[in-house]
């Protein structure tokens, strides 16, 4: 056996050794490694955390750091080392390894938990905040500290430390966010935003009037309920339908050059679309966007300048800064089945404007089919479960958009924006989603 061949096979017994709980066993295994190869990132690193389990942290840094001068790009590594240099307080330290660590590894949530600890006792509490949400939410995720017994006991006691500042700090900063629109409105017209909110955080359960309805994100409360929308409450629809024609014709000239359209749900793998959509063996749902997640796409606005006319003269468009609105073409092939999803959340409605519409196309909201019809404009609400699909042998194209639900009040639009927006910078912050 030859030297590299004997180093493999002394680690593999340190390894076995380590997972049955037989410390010193496995220290004289990695003690060999480290005497044919003092830098040698896995041996250092076992000593560093043994030198932590004993409560020297000191130590471990001094262990650590050699681990990661030999493997800079391990995350477990980063992580360990910064968690030494927490327990020795060295805070900057701490943070800058902790940091490192998450642009190795942003689902290391163990990480983020730490990081939130050096940020808090190093005085900068804000940005501790972020961190312990989006640590809980990536740990909860996977089904770790939902409880005492999804939580590792060495680290059940910042866990619950960060569950408080989490959930006491965002209620803070989404009241604050609040504020204006409460002093230039008054509580009574805020009376439903409020609410909005303490749903929001969980102090008060959604009062759901129908069983129906789930938004993902945001519920709303206190709003009549409607799977499609009446046609009264949208004056406007006149103008998209008047418009029909010029908007087909120039949604037909984008699909005749080549590589305009994009998935409306974005790139996944074939196994993550099935849960998505079906029917067919390759469904495909496509889009060519005006505006996605809030964003414009100037390039499609001055392709389609009619269409784009017409958007911009639409008075409820929801604008809301990286969330909405979603503008677009959407394209479904033929046999494609969208299944049962919900959307976000009710404050919107998605609107329709059929453009080509083949035989066997339908959608479903709340169990209500509804068969589209060219230049016949609806609304319906989406976070109410829904389906569509296209049965037929040709595609079929709707245009898509979102639009307030009228029985908003302009106020409480301009409320929920700045909330939808803070949550949305808050989340991006914690390193999760901002939805």
């Amino acid at each position: 056996m030859n030297a590299n061949d004997e180093i493999a096979a002394t680690l593999e017994r340190g390894r076995q050794l380590a997972a049955l709980g037989r410390g010193e066993d496995a220290l004289v295994e990695y003690n060999r490694v480290l005497a044919a190869q003092p830098e040698h990132a896995e041996a250092l690193a076992f000593l560093g955390a043994r030198e932590m389990a004993l409560g020297r942290p000191q130590q471990a840094v001094d262990y650590l750091q050699r681990a990661a001068r030999a493997d800079p790009d391990a995350p477990q590594i980063q992580l360990s080392l910064g968690s030494a240099y927490l327990s020795a307080r060295r805070l900057d330290e701490a943070c800058d390894t902790l940091t490192r660590c998450l642009q190795l590894s942003p689902e290391a949530y163990v990480a983020r938990l730490q990081l939130g600890v050096a940020l808090e006792q190093s005085g900068h509490a804000d940005a501790a905040l972020s961190k312990y949400f989006g640590a809980i939410v990536q740990a909860q995720r996977g089904g770790r500290w939902l409880s005492d017994a999804s939580t590792s006991p060495v680290l059940r006691a910042q866990v619950k430390h960060a569950m408080r500042v989490a959930f006491e700090g965002r209620k803070r900063l989404f009241e604050q966010l609040l504020a204006p629109h409460l002093a230039r409105h008054g509580a009574a017209a805020m009376t439903r935003v409020t609410k909005c909110l303490k749903i929001y955080l969980g102090e008060l359960p959604p009062d759901y009037p129908d069983p129906r309805q789930r938004p993902t994100f945001l519920y709303f409360p206190d709003l009549p309920f409607a799977t499609y929308f009446d046609r009264n409450l949208f004056p406007w629809y006149e103008i998209l339908e008047n418009a029909t024609a010029a908007i087909r014709d120039e949604m037909n000239a984008v699909r005749e050059q080549p590589h305009t359209l994009q998935p409306f749900l974005g790139e996944h793998t074939p196994e993550a679309m099935k849960a998505y959509l079906g029917g067919v063996e390759n469904p495909v749902w496509n889009a060519y966007f005006f505006y996605r997640h809030g964003s414009r796409f100037d390039a499609h606005h001055e392709a389609c300048p009619r269409t784009s006319a017409v958007l911009e003269a639409l008075p409820t468009l929801v604008r809301i800064r990286e969330h909405a609105p979603e503008v677009c073409y959407s394209v479904l092939t033929p046999g494609t089945h969208i299944l049962k999803h919900r959307g976000v959340t009710n404050t919107r409605l998605v609107t329709h404007l059929p453009l080509i519409i083949p035989p066997n196309c339908a959608i479903n909201v709340g169990g209500e089919e509804k068969v589209w019809q060219i230049g016949e404009v609806f609304g319906f609400d989406d976070s109410i479960e829904h389906e569509a699909w296209n049965r037929s042998d040709q595609t079929r194209v709707v245009m898509l958009m979102d639009v307030w639900n009228p029985y908003l009040t302009p106020p409480e639009c301009e409320a929920i924006t700045t909330l939808i927006e803070g949550i949305g910078d808050f989340n991006e912050a914690a390193g999760i989603d901002r939805q």
